[in-house]
């Protein structure tokens, strides 16, 4: 006997995206009742986040947006620039905030949607569904057994990889004194930043007003900054790079999202699945995982309503993540410096077409255009050293 239909283990973007859908039948289709088992206040509920995505205008979070822009720019790092617009893409920023007050309210009117908070310690696999484990905030036991559950869990460690990079940052929302920022214009990549040797550094700016913005240091390398370095690294950038008058920080962010090119297993289970970035969601490349998450749970909640295993498809192509796994191993080995790499791909690709790229909706062709802005010789010196290569568990844990 069951609790529930489906359990869906985390209340971030990847649980409550799934139970919103699952929730959401098309005309015809059966709903499941589902129950979100979130995580209580405290360590395993990360702090308020920025999520970023492309989309076409019309998305079904337009109306939570913090921003959104049709204009977009890189600096090189000779200080070259290059400014584009995506059209019909747009670049839009969301806080997490207002994402899981929007879902959540959502779920709420919903009578088949559940949502419990417990530190959720196993999910144990039953001969036709799975039982979630845990503690609630009172501490007494959660047994939760449901029919199929989707886990959205971190993983305890990467699994093996050929390469491993972090993408750190620390970013500050600032409010400036004088107008200092254009609205109409996200600054993507800013190079003008200290190169580590292996990897990249760049400023990201997003624009909320002419007096506020949210502006972030990061960096893909091999290991996060102490919290004084990210704050010298980010007032050298905003004072010597942006030419920055007088402003006060009103509130900060900060991350670490593994780019690896190891495999995720999505099947815990035989009706246990993992989603999200413990199911592979983020892009290795570029560390980008909202909109992959929509299309992997959009792809879920369908084959439930058609009646088929809801299995996660994976969420970028066999052809990206073996791209991905070629720039990782080139960024890593110094063979290719990756300012001049993304200032090259952004000046002699069309911007449309390179966000299209970036997110796996490119062809095959368009593909192998793209590759010739690249430096052709290092990157497939690269692909011809990836097969010798071993796979080795991390030295460092997963953190998200």
């Amino acid at each position: 006997m069951y609790d529930t239909e489906v359990a869906v283990v985390g209340g971030g973007a990847a649980g409550l995206s799934l139970a919103h859908r699952l929730c959401a039948p098309p005309p015809g289709a059966r709903g499941p009742r589902v129950t979100v088992v979130d995580a209580p206040p405290g360590p395993l509920r990360p702090p308020e986040r920025t999520w970023c995505y492309w989309e076409v205008p019309g998305g079904e979070y337009d109306g939570v947006l913090a921003a959104s822009w049709d204009r977009l720019r890189v600096h090189g790092a000779d200080g070259a620039e290059v400014t584009g617009r995506p059209g019909p893409l747009r670049y839009k920023m969301m806080r997490s905030g207002a994402f899981e007050q929007l879902v959540g309210a959502r779920l709420a009117a919903t009578p088949a949607a559940d949502r419990l908070t417990a530190v959720v310690e196993d999910v144990r696999a039953l001969p036709d569904g799975a039982e979630v484990r845990g503690v609630t905030p009172e501490g007494g036991p959660l047994r939760l057994r449901a029919r199929w559950v989707f886990d959205s869990r971190p993983l305890p460690a990467l699994p093996p990889a050929r390469t491993t990079l972090l993408q750190h940052f620390h970013g500050w929302f600032i409010r400036t004194e004088r107008p200092e920022f254009d609205p109409t214009t996200a600054d993507l990549m800013d190079f003008r930043t200290p190169q580590p040797d292996h990897g990249l550094s760049f400023g990201y700016v997003l624009p909320l007003s002419p007096y506020e913005a949210l502006a972030e240091y990061t960096e893909f390398s091999a290991a996060p900054l102490d919290e004084a370095a990210y704050h010298r690294a980010l007032r050298r950038y905003l004072a010597e790079v942006r030419a920055l008058g007088p402003y006060r920080i009103t509130a900060s962010e900060q991350g670490v999202i593994p780019m690896t090119d190891a495999r995720f297993p999505r099947a815990a289970g035989p009706r246990v699945f993992r989603i999200g970035a413990a199911g592979g969601a983020t892009r290795p490349s570029t560390g980008y995982t909202f909109a992959a998450v929509q299309r992997q749970t959009r792809a879920i909640a369908t084959a439930f309503h058609q009646g088929r295993t809801p299995a996660p498809p994976p969420p970028h192509s066999a052809r990206s993540r073996l791209m991905d796994a070629v720039l990782l191993r080139a960024l890593d080995s110094g063979r290719i410096d990756g300012a001049d790499f993304f200032t090259g791909l952004f000046r002699g690709v069309p911007m449309e077409r390179l966000l299209r790229f970036l997110d796996g909706g490119t062809r095959l062709r368009e593909d192998l255009s793209i590759g010739l802005h690249t430096p052709v010789r290092p990157m497939l010196r690269t692909v011809a050293e990836l097969p010798r290569l071993r796979r080795r568990p991390p030295a460092r844990p997963a953190r998200t």
